[in-house]
């Protein structure tokens, strides 16, 4: 890994104070952190000094949302993740710096397509049902406590947003993204969203480390530059705590898209 400048240790440290930001209010922002990352730093690399800022993050979010987990949903997702990052493994294995960034930037940009499409159909679908007692439990009260209100494709969706958030997060930590988006297809609301979220990259996350370490992703330059940026993520994640109960559902979910489409484009360009 070459000299990082001054310069380049700011923005890498303002990223990271983002990854908290992220990890406590909106988890679709993780994209631009990444971004940024794979910016500064070679893209290869730069996804073994960003995994140990992305764990400290997560202990971070789970000490915040731990009781608002909805664990049927996580335990849904876990077979398909492990498949997913056997595959990125494998990947990575090959790949440069160019292949990652535009794998990532390219399957991002296509899943957000997808998840607006499905979450017309469910809208579609509501709103001709609105009647109907099934509605009680859609994407309303119930999701707030962790539920889930995508439908009857929880099965396939969870296999099809399993396998590609376990190999994206696996090849560039990006599978935040995909995970934002399943869980807002699936009807979930603030907490159940940060909640499950929050345990579920936090296990993915730390499982990750003895195949970044066996790819030579994480090494002891890594760890020294690791140490210069954790503490930028406490701010970062307080800052988030902050603002989360200030956000409109709406709002909430807008950003959620608008931050992966951002961070999609933003790894096609550089």
């Amino acid at each position: 890994m070459d000299t990082i400048s001054l310069w380049q240790l700011a923005v890498l440290a303002a990223a990271s104070t983002l990854v908290g930001f992220s990890k406590t209010a909106v988890s679709g922002a993780n994209t631009i952190s990444l971004a940024v990352f794979a910016a500064v730093l070679p893209a290869r690399e730069s996804t073994g000094v960003l995994l140990p800022i992305l764990i400290a993050g997560d202990l971070l979010a789970v000490r915040v949302y731990r009781r608002h987990a909805h664990w049927p949903t996580l335990l849904r997702l876990f077979p398909a993740v492990a498949v997913g990052v056997a595959a990125g493994t494998l990947f990575m294995l090959w790949a440069d710096d160019a292949a990652v960034r535009v794998s990532i930037g390219a399957i991002l940009l296509f899943m957000t397509g997808v998840t607006l499409w499905r979450r017309r159909i469910v809208e579609q679908e509501a709103g001709e049902g609105e009647g109907e007692q099934g509605m009680k439990t859609g994407a309303g009260s119930g999701a707030d406590s962790g539920g889930e209100g995508g439908g009857g494709t929880g099965r396939t969706a969870a296999r099809g947003y399993g396998v590609l958030g376990g190999f994206t997060t696996m090849v560039a930590n990006a599978g935040g993204p995909v995970m934002s988006l399943y869980l807002l297809s699936a009807g979930f609301r603030k907490l159940g969203f940060l909640g499950t979220s929050a345990w579920f990259f936090l296990i993915v996350n730390v499982s990750k480390v003895p195949f970044s370490v066996g790819l030579g992703l994480i090494d002891a330059h890594s760890l020294l530059l690791d140490a210069c940026l954790l503490l930028f993520v406490l701010p970062g994640a307080y800052l988030g705590r902050v603002c989360v109960d200030r956000i409109n559902q709406k709002v909430f979910d807008r950003i959620v898209i608008g931050a992966t489409v951002a961070g999609g484009l933003q790894l096609l360009l550089i």
